[in-house]
């Protein structure tokens, strides 16, 4: 592991918090209507952080912009399943992640989020890395919407290695995908974990492109789509399709795994999860529909930018 210079704990933190405190103002703004309401919580093992709920807004129907800071003694199942070495040692995880849920249903789900961990023993070097990105999960797909997503993406992570946005939009694509449904989630983004191979300034300014570069990514394609005009038919596809944003972080998504084996606060780690959501028994959507073309030409593996 490169050891540039130790890691700075502290620094993560106050960039975290300040993240956090960004997306929400903005957000805020663009919905114009409801704010994020705060829940300060503590954890009883270690730690604790602050829940932001928006609900019933303008434009957002629900968005969720969480900050965790936890410790322990002992590295949970879900962290040491990849990385059994670290079992016996003592933990810190911190990060922000968000989920929002707009009303529109032209208007895309975006998730994202950032995060550290570190894991120390005495008498040892610590172990640390960072991990996070960020994804689009289309209704109504559009693919200047899809277009301008994956450009900021790459524009965020070419100035640290023109290798990174390849290799964590791939990883993403992998990641953020059902097995059982053998579809994606979405239209991807950026995934990466581990992440600790440019040591610790240089990798942490990686985190701090994709944290950063969220908002440019995401604010214009809600501004664009939050007042499209809809009816019944595409609010009931939108709740359908939500039940597969349901699925995959109920069953795969490794964060939430993380949250509920380290005795997290459940009310935080389930914000993610959309308001209303509907399953219809082997429903099929018209062929040649705007339905089915969310499945035919946005939820397959390519290259948006060219």
């Amino acid at each position: 592991m490169p050891t540039d210079t130790a890691p700075d704990k502290q620094a993560v933190k106050d960039y975290l918090l300040g993240l956090q405190d960004r997306i929400c103002a903005e957000l805020e703004t663009e919905d114009g209507g409801a704010r994020f309401i705060q829940d300060q919580w503590q954890r009883e093992q270690g730690g604790g952080g602050r829940s932001r709920v928006l609900t019933e807004g303008n434009a957002i129907e629900k968005g969720g912009v969480n900050f965790s800071h936890v410790f322990g003694d002992q590295m949970p199942a879900s962290a040491t399943a990849h990385r059994p070495e670290l079992a016996g040692r003592s933990f810190e995880a911190m990060g922000v992640s968000l989920v929002i849920h707009p009303n529109n249903p032209y208007a895309p789900t975006s998730h994202a989020n950032v995060r550290f961990f570190i894991a120390e023993k005495p008498g040892a070097e610590p172990v640390w890395w960072f991990g996070g990105g960020y994804d689009l999960t289309p209704y109504y797909g559009n693919d200047n919407d899809c277009r301008h997503w994956h450009r900021t993406a790459k524009e965020a992570l070419d100035p640290h290695g023109d290798n990174l946005y390849p290799f964590f939009k791939k990883w993403c694509d992998d990641y953020f995908f059902l097995k059982h449904r053998d579809e994606p989630r979405g239209v991807g983004g950026l995934f990466f974990d581990d992440f600790n191979e440019l040591g610790f300034e240089r990798s942490f300014a990686v985190m701090r492109a994709v944290g950063d570069s969220y908002l440019p990514a995401y604010r214009p394609i809600l501004a664009r789509r939050k007042d499209t005009e809809y009816g019944e038919r595409e609010r009931n596809f939108q709740l359908y399709r939500r039940g597969r944003y349901v699925e995959f972080n109920l069953v795969y998504d490794r964060g939430t795994l993380f949250g509920l084996q380290t005795g997290g606060r459940t009310e935080s780690i389930l914000m993610s999860l959309p308001p209303l959501v509907r399953w219809d028994y082997d429903w099929q959507p018209e062929p040649g529909s705007a339905e089915a073309a969310l499945t035919e030409h946005y939820l397959q593996a390519r290259d948006w930018i060219e």
